[in-house]
């Protein structure tokens, strides 16, 4: 069985307890607007462009092709670019070679562990919980997950991983489906379900300027996390220098909001309803 993976990152403090290896697969089911990694979002290996550099010699696109009206790199423009600025982002990797290659750290990953994110990880379920049969037992495993998926999903991987990384954005239905493009209540269902059935988890809510640290939103994901009986939240700023990565696939960033607003952390909001809170 293979994936597609597009990243492999070392040394990450940020993607669950400890020192931990972040593993992103490639392919997600929502288009937030403010997406981080726009390089995960489809499911299949794509070319990448590095906008620094180019002397615009022209070669990369006398060997391009063009489908459904847009520029489309191929292999020949790879290999064409003198300075060497274009790479395939994504690559297909069988679940023995990876986990091989994250168990060549398994001494230095004994107080951390391995995180499979995205992209949306789940997407590849079936390739994602073959690598967590082979690494359990052997190393701390954990996902990160949007919770966009079929609850029989959700519920298996609850069962494989030691813990789950879960991403609530928008409490209200219909700008949750205008910023990301689909429904949430599938993840509120799987959520209730996290809740209800593990402590391996943490909720993460990514603080997005006029979006999701409103005080209305915030007001919302309070009354959920309450009725979850769920104690401890990480908060996630945006990052200004997200859109860079457009670039490299030749899209163009459209957030949906103004980036210059002043981001309102609301920690005190979420403290005086008895939620501990950690900025990352």
């Amino acid at each position: 069985m293979q994936g597609i993976v597009f990243s492999i990152e070392e040394f990450s403090a940020f993607d669950g307890p400890g020192i931990r290896t972040t593993v992103f697969l490639k392919g997600c089911p929502l288009r937030c607007s403010w997406c981080h990694n726009p390089e995960g979002q489809n499911s299949y290996p794509e070319i990448v462009k590095s906008p620094n550099g180019c002397i615009g010699c022209q070669r990369c696109k006398d060997s391009a092709e063009i489908r459904e009206g847009q520029l489309v790199y191929t292999e020949e423009s790879v290999q064409n670019c003198p300075m060497g600025l274009l790479r395939w982002s994504g690559e297909a990797i069988s679940v023995q070679a990876l986990c091989e290659r994250l168990l060549r750290n398994k001494i230095l990953l004994q107080n951390g562990g391995v995180t499979f994110s995205g992209g949306e990880p789940l997407l590849q379920s079936e390739f994602l919980f073959a690598c967590l049969n082979e690494l359990k037992g052997k190393v701390h495993t954990a996902i990160q997950t949007s919770g966009y998926c079929e609850p029989a999903v959700f519920q298996r991987a609850v069962s494989l991983s030691n813990y789950i990384l879960f991403d609530v954005k928008l409490i209200d239905d219909d700008l949750h489906r205008q910023y990301t493009g689909v429904s949430n209540k599938t993840i509120r269902k799987n959520l209730s379900y996290l809740a209800s059935h593990s402590d391996r988890f943490v909720v993460r809510i990514p603080l997005i300027p006029g979006v999701t640290d409103t005080e209305e939103n915030m007001t919302g994901i309070i009354q959920v996390l309450k009725e979850n009986e769920i104690h401890y939240v990480e908060l996630l700023p945006y990052n200004a220098l997200a859109g860079g990565k457009y670039k490299m696939l030749g899209k163009e960033y459209r957030p949906g909001f103004d980036e210059q607003k002043a981001l309102v952390i609301p920690q005190k909001l979420l403290s005086e309803n008895g939620i501990q809170s950690q900025v990352l």
